[in-house]
């Protein structure tokens, strides 16, 4: 994927306590177009496989259940760097941390229920994007 891609998903806290309209409204509104969107229930192998990169890591397992809890919204996102620009609409992992106006600091109740997630970079956003959506789909 190109810097001017990313992948986010409105996770399931935000989607259960009816956010998910306001995010999007927010994500376009700053530029943002979405070229694949989809709104999807993860299996717990899925939920596994995505996040196999923290397999290691103490919060994995709390993460995997979570994200496995209810429906999230997947998309990839397209604007000139995509990737920075997203992570500084979306604000700090910590939703104490993050700026004002940020989605985390609007929408997030911690650092796991922080509303959405967002690339890291280009690459992890192609490999991301690619988990839930094949090269057709992605407009």
């Amino acid at each position: 994927m190109d810097s001017d891609s990313t992948f986010s998903i409105i996770k399931p806290d935000a989607v259960s306590k009816g956010y998910a309209g306001r995010i999007l409204a927010r994500i376009t509104d700053a530029g943002f177009t979405i070229t694949a969107l989809r709104m999807v229930r993860l299996t717990r192998q899925q939920a596994e496989d995505f996040y196999y990169v923290h397999r290691e890591r103490g919060f994995y397992r709390g993460l995997v259940e979570f994200m496995s809890s209810a429906p999230v919204i997947v998309m990839v996102l397209r604007k000139a760097n995509a990737v920075e620009e997203f992570r500084r609409l979306i604000g700090s992992t910590d939703p104490a941390c993050a700026d004002q106006g940020t989605i985390r600091a609007d929408f997030a109740t911690d650092v796991q229920k922080n509303a959405v997630h967002g690339s890291d970079s280009p690459e992890n956003a192609g490999r991301e994007a690619s988990f839930f959506f094949p090269a057709i789909e992605i407009f």
